[in-house]
């Protein structure tokens, strides 16, 4: 499944890689804090996570700098159930299980202590998780088990 980029998704991406060197795979930029401000998500190719995140965090914070945004990186995966948990990340998951009927659903269970963490505040992760998971995936809805 291909993911179309529009024009500030493509300069975002095109900064991130250089200033982290890592590839960039996905950019969205979410204006859903509650102070007005923007929130963008990388999805990183499988496997540069730490290029990108940088020795100290310091080169994703040049980048965040840069932008002017919170920035949240998730690790591309060749199926669906591992792109899912990345995405979910920090999150303990156990298991993704893929529901194929009218709609594809991705049945997640989380640690229980982690459900706050994969929900996020006000929503915000699972949300990411699920536009991400339907753009790469056509995954229609995630859900915590």
């Amino acid at each position: 499944m291909g993911v179309t980029l529009d024009d500030d998704a493509r300069r975002h991406l095109a900064l991130f890689e250089d200033v982290t060197g890592a590839n960039g795979v996905d950019c969205l930029l979410e204006e859903r804090r509650e102070d007005g401000g923007d929130r963008l998500i990388v999805v990183v190719s499988s496997g540069q996570m730490g290029e990108a995140i940088g020795p100290g965090g310091r080169t994703i914070q040049r980048y965040e700098e840069q932008v002017d945004a919170p920035v949240r990186l998730v690790e591309d995966a060749d199926n669906a159930s591992e792109f899912v948990a990345n995405a979910l990340a920090p999150a303990a998951v156990y298991n993704v299980t893929l529901s194929e009927n009218d709609d594809i659903v991705a049945y997640v269970e989380v640690a229980e202590e982690d459900r706050g963490v994969a929900i996020g505040s006000n929503g915000w992760t699972i949300d990411a998780a699920r536009t991400l998971a339907e753009r790469h995936f056509g995954i229609d809805d995630v859900q915590l088990i």
